[in-house]
């Protein structure tokens, strides 16, 4: 069987050096990134069989980058590896493309059997959640539920919003989203009106405590 080709993406070397111990013997490690954006343009120039990654990461969260994945390089397999142990974020993690999960503690054990699995075409759940968790997330019930504020947002909004918490100006968020101070400036009051937050400061705490950035 031809081993598979792994893209990882951790925003500490020293996980991706870890990682590569780990999964080298198994699979040819063909990249590695340690930001959201890095790892949807290589994901894009590699094609790889799978992609782990990370929920909070620079520039671009985990979450947002695996919504982008699954329509860009929609045969690549996404294996969430993190530090949130929540049913929420493994939730939202299978709803935006994952089809695996795991939790870092986790990984030595786990994460070659979570690689095999996605191969064959499976989902994999580390037993540290519920599996009722991955069921809820790939079977939602017809009865609507009401969202978190956080993915109520658009996905240029949750972009504009982790950036600014992680302390960029509004001219460099300009330039990294390719669009004009005017069009940063909108989103802001958007997303301070959507979230009825009313300062840098409090946008910058809901952030750290829904994950999308790490303090």
């Amino acid at each position: 069987m031809t081993r598979p080709r792994i893209l990882m993406a951790d925003d500490h070397s020293l996980v991706l050096a870890g990682l590569r111990k780990l999964v080298e013997a198994e699979a040819e490690v063909v990249g590695t990134v340690e930001d959201g954006r890095a790892l949807v343009e290589e994901a894009q120039k590699l094609r790889p069989d799978v992609i782990l990654l990370d929920i909070s990461m620079p520039l671009l969260n985990g979450l947002d980058a695996a919504r982008q994945l699954t329509k860009l390089v929609p045969d690549s397999k996404l294996i969430f590896l993190t530090m949130h142990a929540t049913p929420t974020y493994a939730t939202e993690a299978f709803k935006a493309g994952a089809a695996g999960y795991l939790i870092k503690r986790s990984a030595a054990s786990e994460l070659k059997q979570a690689i095999q699995a996605v191969m064959r075409g499976q989902h994999y759940m580390t037993p540290l959640i519920t599996k009722d968790v991955l069921a809820a997330a790939l079977h939602p019930p017809d009865v609507p539920v009401l969202q978190r504020p956080v993915t109520a947002l658009t996905p240029r909004q949750r972009e504009v919003l982790q950036l600014i918490a992680e302390g960029k100006g509004t001219k460099d968020i300009a330039t990294l989203l390719n669009v004009s101070v005017k069009t940063v400036e909108f989103h802001k009051s958007r997303i301070m009106d959507e979230l009825d937050l009313h300062s840098t400061a409090e946008l910058t705490k809901y952030a750290v405590a829904e994950g999308l950035v790490s303090l």
